[in-house]
């Protein structure tokens, strides 16, 4: 079966969430049927590595999404009600490289991975042919939790994301033979805005053979965060870690140091580095930080979906501290090896009391977790039926 899958960045190198889960996808769904791939690219770097999933697809057609045009069209869309989503994530290459995919090889079924790639699937010349759409999270919904936490003109244009994007989901998941989501949470939000529409949870795995610890644990009192650091959630989560809870660590252990491990931190991040907190930047691989850590945190305020970074530290052997809206995203089997905590002064109890841990017991905690049954190909094992009946039904024209 031909299988077309759309994806808003390219899914190589598996390195940062929005590609981690899109590059199992593609896996997954190589498996059993002949996949051809249309990624946008946001730079000259990311588009080089198509080269690298040709082992994986039939056809590989990459579009570039040009920053600045995105940002002016977006700019000039607001008083209409198109979502920015949309806006950001479009291409003038995309149609002509749908078209070629498309000639060559005829798809059976689309997969659209994220709201912003189901935009695709509603015009020519994929106007007939069935979808389903990896939703992954309700866009929407983060940008509910955005325009709460903002003031002034951002809290308009983050409500402003909310109500159109939410238009547009529930648009989405009616005409879509079936909708992917990673939690619970989420298809009750979906759920409730798209009464009667096919829902389903397929959960994130992990790769736990990649981020396996090659050697006993360290005698560390590193604590670490993993994550894109230009990205508002963990911006604001670092930042309270450091402002609220870093002090009260730092107290009960003046050996304890902080990395802050991941691709263009802010200036708000920059901004944390001192003596006992080491801002990385862009890294090579995220394993040997991890690897040599006592204790991964997830300090974040504001979470959806599944937190990948719990599940890369819990595989590489480290316990993980967590707030309550990360935890309520987790899958129920890693909760043995999480310790949750709300306030900062929780959160720091929290920390030093795995800190003072033997680094053999911290370990042992972690591999509470029986991450075997957490790996991606039992994860995303239900994809490749619910492709294939998505592929038997008609799709009315839109």
């Amino acid at each position: 079966m031909n299988v077309l899958l759309l994806t808003h960045r390219l899914p190589y190198a598996p390195n940062r969430g929005d590609r981690i889960r899109s590059f199992h996808l593609l896996r997954q769904l190589a498996a059993a049927h002949d996949v051809s791939l249309l990624s946008l690219a946001h730079d000259r770097d990311e588009a080089g590595h198509a080269a690298d999933l040709t082992g994986l697809c039939r056809d590989v057609e990459v579009a570039m999404a040009p920053r600045l045009t995105n940002l002016a069209r977006g700019a000039a869309s607001l008083p209409g009600t198109r979502p920015l989503t949309h806006s950001l994530l479009s291409s003038p290459e995309a149609g002509p490289a749908l078209g070629r995919l498309v000639a060559r090889r005829h798809p059976d079924v689309v997969v659209a991975y994220c709201t912003g790639m189901a935009q695709y699937v509603f015009g020519e010349p994929l106007a007939d042919v069935p979808f389903v759409l990896d939703m992954v999270d309700v866009d929407s919904e983060k940008w509910r939790d955005q325009a709460a936490a903002s003031r002034g003109p951002m809290r308009w244009i983050y409500g402003r994301e909310q109500r159109t994007l939410a238009a547009f989901e529930a648009e989405a998941t009616a005409a879509a033979a079936c909708t992917l989501l990673t939690t619970e949470r989420e298809r009750r939000a979906l759920a409730a805005a798209v009464p009667g529409a096919d829902i389903r949870i397929v959960q994130n795995g992990i790769d736990l053979a990649h981020f396996s610890a090659p050697a006993p644990p360290a005698p560390s009192s590193t604590v670490v965060f993993t994550g894109v650091m230009n990205y508002e959630p963990n911006v604001e989560g670092v930042t309270w870690f450091v402002r609220d809870v870093w002090p009260a660590v730092r107290a009960a252990r003046r050996d304890a140091r902080f990395v802050i491990v991941g691709a263009q931190p802010s200036a708000a991040v920059q901004a944390l580095a001192s003596a006992d907190v080491l801002v990385t930047g862009s890294v090579p691989d995220t394993r040997p930080y991890l690897w040599d850590a006592a204790v991964a945190v997830a300090p974040l305020r504001r979470a959806r979906g599944i937190q990948n970074k719990v599940l890369e530290a819990l595989a590489a052997g480290v316990p993980v501290a967590v707030t309550p809206v990360v935890s309520e995203g987790l899958p129920l089997e890693v909760a043995p090896a999480v310790k949750v905590a709300a306030s900062a002064a929780e959160f720091a109890e929290v920390v030093v009391a795995l800190l003072g841990l033997a680094p053999t017991a911290r370990r042992t905690l972690a591999d509470q977790a029986p991450l075997q049954r957490l790996s991606w190909s039992e994860r995303l094992a239900p994809v490749s039926d619910l492709v294939a009946q998505a592929a038997s039904r008609r799709r009315a024209r839109r």
